[in-house]
């Protein structure tokens, strides 16, 4: 895998958080930053329809109550 520019998907002081990298091959890799050796990847058209449905709400009922 070519080196990866990780994003962390957090702004705060938390100590486990996502990070994501975007590949030159259209691919997003996504990891958890206490498990870089475990990675996720999909496509970029996937994560842009993930995107736009959490911007939508899509998902806020898995973080409700």
């Amino acid at each position: 895998m070519a080196e990866l520019n990780w994003i962390p998907a957090t702004e705060g002081d938390e100590t486990e958080y996502l990070e994501v990298a975007f590949g030159d091959d259209g691919n997003v890799y996504i990891r958890e930053n206490h498990r870089p050796d475990e990675v996720v990847v999909t496509t970029d058209a996937k994560w842009d329809a993930f995107v736009l449905g959490v911007k939508a709400g899509e998902f806020d009922h898995f973080v409700e109550g």
